[in-house]
């Protein structure tokens, strides 16, 4: 496969410690995922309705795979209607057969006001195909709509993953974005919530398992610009034999973003003396009113071996105010990491 579109590099902060360097997009053909869709009676688009609701979250691609699942998108949407309650959860599986390819399923959930709907995504691969997978999963939630969204990794260990997962909720809507990472040889998932109407929630929640020679990389990000809006986020996993994982998050809360609470816990355990985890938890708000006592919470919340202020970055400016915490982390087999970044920005 070519691409004009130029691959990032380790020296990008945003792909520190992953294994992009790795990748050839050459080894990769376009080709599609064998999908099937179950439950989704009444709420599902098809043909030119179900590319019409690309961008129902996305307006601007996040990185390059996100633009390339854009230009080459298998599309699978739901859409539900104003006050409708879609009673069965929809399941999507995705199962790539044929080594030697590149797919690009993408999801699309746009839950109308005071809606809700549960979905199920599952991609599969078995250990022998050698492949790589990109896709993107947009929700948009109105206002009061309730959003509930599992992703399942069970890709074989010879396939990549490098995914994209972004979630809007409006005024006093409620998403829920969990995933399961068990597959995969290289597996990325960027996960993003945006809090844009007042009393907005997300809760995120992420549990991966990684052995032999895997590695699981997740980053996060939490923007709150809405008062009154709630984020919470829980991820936790463990290594094995010379297995990685990579935990980088950030919550962004904007200046009129009063009110708002963000949780923020990565939790790692290592099983072996070869297996590695790294956490690093940020925190931007241009919020004036970050008190020292919340500053101190934060960093005695932070258990590593190592926690730092880094004083050319992370500062406080007045009358605009950000604060960044970075952490890094160096685990024994014993040894249980905790991360805790908790914010609550008063009006």
């Amino acid at each position: 496969m070519s691409t004009t579109l130029a691959l990032p590099t380790v020296e990008e902060e945003v792909w520190r410690y992953s294994r992009i360097g790795e990748l050839n997009l050459a080894n990769f053909r376009g080709s599609s995922a064998s999908t099937t869709v179950e439950n989704a009676e009444g709420v599902q688009r098809k043909g030119s309705e179900a590319s019409a609701l690309m961008g129902a979250a996305i307006t601007n691609a996040p990185d390059v795979f996100a633009q390339m699942n854009t230009d080459n998108a298998a599309v699978v949407a739901l859409k539900v209607a104003k006050g409708k309650v879609h009673a069965t959860t929809v399941v999507i599986t995705h199962t790539i057969n044929e080594s030697g390819v590149v797919v690009y399923p993408r999801l699309v959930i746009d839950a109308a006001e005071n809606s809700e709907i549960t979905v199920v995504e599952r991609f599969v691969s078995a250990d022998n195909v050698v492949s790589l997978v990109v896709p993107v999963v947009e929700i948009h939630a109105a206002q009061s709509a309730r959003v509930t969204y599992l992703a399942i990794n069970e890709l074989g260990n010879k396939t990549w993953q490098i995914g994209n997962q972004v979630a809007v909720g409006e005024r006093d809507s409620n998403v829920r974005v969990f995933s399961v990472a068990l597959g995969g040889d290289y597996a990325r998932m960027r996960a993003e919530v945006r809090l844009v109407g007042q009393g907005a929630n997300a809760q995120q929640t992420a549990l991966y398992f990684a052995d032999g020679t895997q590695m699981h990389d997740f980053r996060t990000l939490q923007v709150h610009e809405a008062p009154r809006t709630r984020s919470d986020l829980l991820f936790k996993g463990a290594v094995k034999d010379t297995a990685k994982s990579v935990y980088t998050g950030l919550i962004k809360i904007s200046e009129n973003a009063t009110k708002t609470e963000a949780f923020q816990t990565n939790r790692n355990l290592t099983l072996s003396h070869g297996a590695w985890a790294e956490s690093v938890p940020n925190l931007r708000s241009k919020q004036t009113m970050l008190s020292a006592a919340m500053l101190r919470r934060l960093a005695q919340s932070t258990t590593n071996s190592a926690s730092i202020w880094r004083a050319a970055e992370c500062r406080q400016r007045l009358p605009s105010a950000w604060w960044c915490l970075d952490s890094s982390t160096k685990l024994s087999s014993d040894f249980q990491n905790r991360n805790l970044l908790r914010a609550f920005v008063p009006k």
